[in-house]
C-alpha cells in the first residue's frame, strides 16, 4: 500500500483544481448577492464553467463536456432568453430586495459550517489517486444503467411530473370545475 501524499507539497493537479474551486465559489457567490439578473446569469456561467474545468482535471471529460453543453449551453441561454422576453428588470430593482438578509447569512454560515465539519471528519485521511479515464461514457454508461437505474428511473418520472405540473399552472385557458 502506498502512503498517502502530504498535503504541504500539493501537485500541479491539486493546485489547478483548488484553483478553480475557489473561482467556482466566489463566482457562486457573486451570482447570489450581485442585484442585477443579467450579471447574476453571467456569473453562473463561469461558475459552470469552473466546475467543468474542475471535472476535467477530475478526469471525467464526458461530464465535463456535458456540463457545458447542458448547463451553460442550454440553462442559462434559456434563463437570458427568459429574462429578455418576459421583459423582466434587467438593471437594479429594490422592490426585489428582501429584509431577510442578516437571517439568511446566519443560515449560510451554519449550513456551511455544518457541512464542511461532515465533509473534513468523513474524509480526514481518505486518499484516493486520480487514474486516467475514470469519466468516460462508457464506464459513466455503465455505472448509472448497472447500478442506479432504478434511482435515475424515479428521478425521471418525477422530473416528468414537474414538466406535467409546470405546463398545468403556466396555461391560462384551463378553468377548473367550480
Amino acid at each position: 500500500m502506498t502512503e498517502a501524499p502530504s498535503y504541504l507539497s500539493p501537485t500541479g493537479q491539486e493546485i489547478v483544481f483548488l484553483l478553480l474551486g475557489a473561482v467556482a465559489v466566489g463566482s457562486a457567490l457573486l451570482t447570489v448577492t450581485t442585484r442585477q439578473l443579467v450579471h447574476a446569469a453571467l456569473w453562473l456561467v463561469v461558475c459552470f464553467g469552473a466546475l467543468a474545468g474542475c471535472y476535467l482535471v477530475l478526469t471525467a471529460e464526458f461530464v465535463a463536456w456535458v456540463q457545458v453543453l447542458i448547463y451553460v449551453g442550454a440553462i442559462v441561454v434559456l434563463l437570458l432568453f427568459g429574462i429578455m422576453l418576459t421583459r423582466a428588470p434587467i438593471g437594479r430593482s429594490a422592490d426585489l430586495d428582501s429584509s431577510n438578509r442578516p437571517t439568511a447569512v446566519i443560515v449560510a454560515i451554519a449550513t456551511a459550517a455544518v457541512l464542511v465539519t461532515v465533509v473534513v471528519d468523513g474524509f480526514r485521511m481518505a486518499y484516493v489517486p486520480l487514474e486516467p479515464g475514470g469519466g468516460s461514457a462508457a464506464e459513466l454508461g455503465a455505472g448509472i444503467f448497472r447500478n442506479w437505474v432504478l434511482p435515475f428511473e424515479v428521478l425521471s418520472v418525477l422530473l416528468l411530473a414537474a414538466l406535467i405540473g409546470a405546463i398545468v399552472l403556466s396555461r391560462t385557458d384551463i378553468r377548473g370545475r367550480d
